[in-house]
């Protein structure tokens, strides 16, 4: 078995026309504006703590790399579904799960759809684990870029966003990933006016955008937590990206998945957001 790498991957190639400064105002104000929304306010301290997606009362880090995997192409209506086959595989333990066969493993997936696929992940992301082991690397350690380019280059039925995903949960809320998925690519990157790549290396390229703009306003962000006194934990010295990461992903499925007609179509060029009186005005 070859060794796995622990190199830093290369940052994805850049989008043309992105000002590192023009976007970390424009991502502010619209975080600024978002954490004002009732409905995102009550989505965010909901899920902050103890995400439902992502519970912390899960410690094997295998098992959350798994939830986080098994978690993708299931609605939200589908909530309480995923969480008691979370729950249920939890019990079990991860050795327990791919010692186990095909045909129990279907019977434990089946609510959630897609079987074979999630088989397919848990076995090859048992694979990708061993590998590392094997080799006395821990991948815990390594480099989150490096990590989730090989977790998106070696396990199958993965992408970035899945690694992302998995790396964040296992890592720990507070790790500094902001995972980005695909309605966060197809209608939060044009609401911020930041161009990306096709494919998806996007997602990867605008997880490292959203990134780096935290973490160079990271006290901002602390501070605009505590004016709008969201009842949220945050460990100190940490950029809050998991809390912007909330705000981003509950502003996108409230508001731009389906165009909610409070929201500006001048944006990026208008900073209001919601409320800007460009909507009043429409025909």
């Amino acid at each position: 078995m070859s060794r796995p790498s622990t190199r830093t991957a290369p940052a994805p190639r850049s989008a043309p026309h992105v000002r590192p400064a023009a976007l970390r105002r424009r991502l502010f104000r619209l975080v600024d504006r978002a954490a004002d929304l009732d409905d995102v306010r009550a989505d965010v301290e909901a899920n902050h703590d103890n995400n439902r997606w992502w519970p912390i009362t899960i410690a094997d880090p295998r098992m959350r790399m798994l939830a986080a995997g098994w978690s993708t192409r299931v609605s939200y209506n589908m909530i309480s579904t995923y969480a008691r086959v979370i729950a249920d595989a939890d019990a079990r333990s991860f050795d327990t799960l791919t010692g186990m066969a095909d045909d129990e493993l279907t019977g434990l997936v089946t609510p959630l759809g897609l079987p074979e696929a999630r088989i397919t992940y848990l076995r090859s992301l048992d694979e990708f684990l061993n590998g590392y082991t094997a080799a006395g690397v821990d991948p815990q350690a390594m480099p989150a870029n490096a990590f989730i380019a090989a977790f998106a280059a070696k396990v199958r039925q993965a992408s970035y966003k899945v690694a992302q995903c998995a790396a964040l949960y296992a890592r720990g809320y507070h790790c500094g990933i902001i995972p980005v998925d695909s309605g966060m690519v197809a209608h939060l990157a044009p609401v911020l006016g930041l161009p990306l790549p096709s494919g998806p290396i996007a997602h990867e390229h605008m997880r490292r955008v959203l990134q780096d703009a935290v973490a160079a306003r990271a006290a901002d962000y602390r501070d605009l937590i505590a004016a709008k006194q969201h009842a949220v934990t945050l460990p100190d010295g940490v950029a809050p990206t998991w809390w912007v990461h909330l705000v981003l992903i509950y502003f996108k499925r409230r508001y731009l998945n389906r165009p909610h007609p409070d929201v500006c179509q001048r944006r990026p060029v208008c900073t209001t957001v919601i409320g800007c009186g460009h909507q009043a005005r429409r025909p």
